[in-house]
């Protein structure tokens, strides 16, 4: 299963965009997205800004992938690859 992430726009040039995502910067292109400003917050994936979001839904967004990492780290961990 793959996820997006989330980050807050920090600068854009042109159509490319530098992400703050948890205090890691990302470069991503917003080709996919229209009137993208700094300091949104985009969903994003393979190198692209798929979606933009509100505080309320990237709240929502991150409390679920919480809950996703929760129930699979102990399985991951329990695996011998």
């Amino acid at each position: 299963m793959c996820l997006g992430t989330i980050g807050k726009v920090v600068s854009i040039n042109g159509t490319e965009a530098t992400l703050d995502i948890n205090g890691v910067t990302v470069n991503v292109t917003l080709g996919l997205l229209a009137d993208v400003n700094v300091g949104d917050l985009v969903m994003c994936h393979a190198g692209c800004a798929i979606q933009k979001m509100d505080q309320d839904e990237a709240d929502e967004f991150n409390q679920l992938a919480e809950e996703i990492t929760s129930v699979m780290r102990p399985k991951c961990e329990g695996r011998n690859d």
